[in-house]
């Protein structure tokens, strides 16, 4: 075998739960546009969750939106950079080594969702609102999720589970 994994023992499987994601992300923002007017909230659980549909032109927390637009390519090809990076790691990553392949593939999956829209609409879709009395935090949606709970799972993986990776020798 080369210094890298052979196609068939490497974590690239792994991109078939990105593309799960992907799904879910694009399914649940084409329900929300068509059942959501923007910045009208929907109670979910009153006090706590909303369904507020909105659309961010930036970053997280709506970084740079209000720019003149070209901020939509900048963040379009980061998306494209970070998602090919962390798919040569999960080629490099052993196919039973979830602790990495798992956080990876949330990530790719989150990013490549939140491409798509950049691409199709030049925003992001938002509806997932979470507040407590006044505060509130900023609106997100599934693939602003997975980027978030990928990011989590491959820090605490990296920081606590040294040495029980599996497949790995």
């Amino acid at each position: 075998m080369s210094a890298s994994l052979s196609l068939r023992r490497s974590g690239l499987i792994w991109l078939l739960f990105s593309a799960f994601v992907i799904g879910v992300d694009q399914i649940t923002k084409f329900i929300v546009l068509g059942a959501l007017q923007p910045l009208v909230p929907v109670a979910v659980i009153p006090g706590l969750l909303n369904w507020t549909l909105a659309f961010n032109t930036g970053a997280a927390f709506s970084f740079l939106a209000d720019q003149q637009g070209w901020q939509r390519w900048l963040f379009s090809g980061l998306a494209l950079i970070v998602s090919a990076v962390l798919t040569n790691w999960l080629r490099r990553t052993p196919r039973a080594d979830w602790r990495t392949a798992l956080p990876l593939a949330l990530v790719i999956g989150g990013a490549l969702g939140n491409l798509i829209d950049r691409v199709r609409f030049g925003h992001v879709t938002d509806f997932i609102q979470v507040y407590y009395q006044q505060w509130a935090f900023p609106s997100f949606n599934v693939a602003d999720s997975a980027i978030s709970i990928g990011a989590v799972l491959l820090v605490w993986f990296g920081l606590f589970s040294h040495g029980k990776r599996e497949g790995v020798k």
